[in-house]
């Protein structure tokens, strides 16, 4: 199949119980930066990295969200995210038979955001 489109980026859309909440602990916790916010949807930023939120009020749905993160010099992203205590209980950083180094947060909602390091 030819085509002329080309994928540029993603951005995640993960559920939130509260978007004022969510906002908090994605500045303080890991780092973002809001971008905006309406009250049932909302965005954040890191470096190239958006991140959008939308309201969800089942408790289920966060619980069982995940997305990928790719990044560059996951050792000190870990020790950052170590000293403010996100990082999964069943996630250390380590190499995966994938061949990608990674870890495991939860935000405050329980979605699961994987961060990973390609090692060549």
């Amino acid at each position: 199949m030819t085509t002329s489109s080309v994928f540029c980026n993603a951005i995640p859309v993960l559920p939130a119980q509260d978007i004022s909440k969510s906002i908090m602990f994605y500045e303080q916790r890991l780092g973002f930066t809001k971008r905006f916010e309406f009250d049932d949807y909302a965005g954040v930023t890191r470096d190239a990295i958006e991140v959008h939120l939308w309201l969800c009020e089942d408790s289920y749905i966060p619980k069982n969200t995940s997305c990928r993160i790719n990044v560059k010099n996951i050792e000190e992203l870990y020790a950052e995210y170590q000293r403010v205590d996100v990082i999964h209980p069943n996630s250390k950083l380590e190499l995966k038979s994938w061949g990608l180094k990674e870890f495991v947060i939860l935000d405050l909602n329980g979605n699961a955001i994987h961060f990973a390091e390609s090692v060549d």
